[in-house]
């Protein structure tokens, strides 16, 4: 028969035992919260700073707003993802602002049917920057005034701002860090989907617009519209603001507006 002794280490070491198994629980049971909450809301959300970034984010969604709206204004084409709204304007009556956030919601929509349980937070976010941005464009189209300018070389100038503003407004939303705009989402999505990359996605994609743009309008207008010039030098351009307007911003102190990653 085992001593009091001996009968007191083994009750010890049992219990020793039996505490490091329920921390080891514990510990399971916290991490596997802590993921459902990223998977839930998705790790964006439980980072800090979010007001800052949505902040941000949104400033640059009413600068591609204001962007798009000088596109318009200088008639030599819109970006392509703007190319569709547009045509579709001339076609039906609405304003570019609310075909932009049909084809918005619509957009979305599609990423849901193609993600199904795999959609996230961010892809339900996106209806917000959808009516967002289509109101941003209606409120610039009623703030700028001026006429398109009478001379070829006034359209450019009015169209190469417009496209920098874009550029800049871009390169903000992506420094933001938060929730993409309904044309890069889907692109995103189907890139996922499909197991290609992003940029071969997105050069189809932005194709894509331009040919369905051009052909809806030809087809129910006779004309083109909002497909010219201006559309490639967007395609070729707005990267490439992007680019520089991003070296910029990531000069600037950003712990000072609780930015820094």
């Amino acid at each position: 028969m085992a001593s009091p002794a001996t009968m007191a280490a083994g009750a010890v070491e049992a219990a020793e035992e039996a505490v490091a198994t329920v921390e080891q629980a514990a510990e399971e049971a916290v991490d596997r919260a802590g993921q459902s909450v990223v998977r839930m809301f998705g790790r964006k959300v439980v980072e800090r700073h979010v007001i800052q970034r949505a902040v941000l984010m949104f400033a640059g969604l009413v600068l591609m707003a204001l962007g798009v709206s000088l596109s318009i204004k200088a008639s030599l084409g819109t970006s392509p993802i703007s190319s569709i709204p547009y045509a579709t304007s001339q076609i039906s009556g609405l304003t570019v602002g609310q075909t932009t956030i049909i084809m918005n919601v619509v957009l979305v929509l599609l990423q849901i049917a193609l993600l199904r349980r795999e959609t996230r937070w961010n892809q339900i976010a996106q209806l917000v920057l959808a009516l967002a941005m289509g109101t941003s464009i209606d409120m610039w189209d009623a703030v700028l005034q001026f006429d398109t300018p009478s001379t070829y070389l006034g359209k450019w100038g009015v169209c190469v701002c417009g496209i920098i503003v874009v550029g800049i407004g871009v390169a903000m939303e992506v420094r933001a860090d938060l929730v993409m705009n309904p044309g890069e989402g889907t692109v995103q999505t189907i890139a996922r989907v499909l197991g290609k990359k992003f940029s071969n996605v997105k050069i189809v994609f932005d194709s894509s617009c331009v040919i369905i743009a051009l052909l809806s309008a030809i087809f129910c207008l006779g004309a083109p519209a909002g497909v010219r010039e201006g559309t490639v030098a967007a395609m070729i351009c707005v990267g490439l603001v992007v680019k520089v307007v991003t070296k910029v911003i990531h000069k600037i102190d950003l712990k000072r507006w609780s930015l820094a990653s």
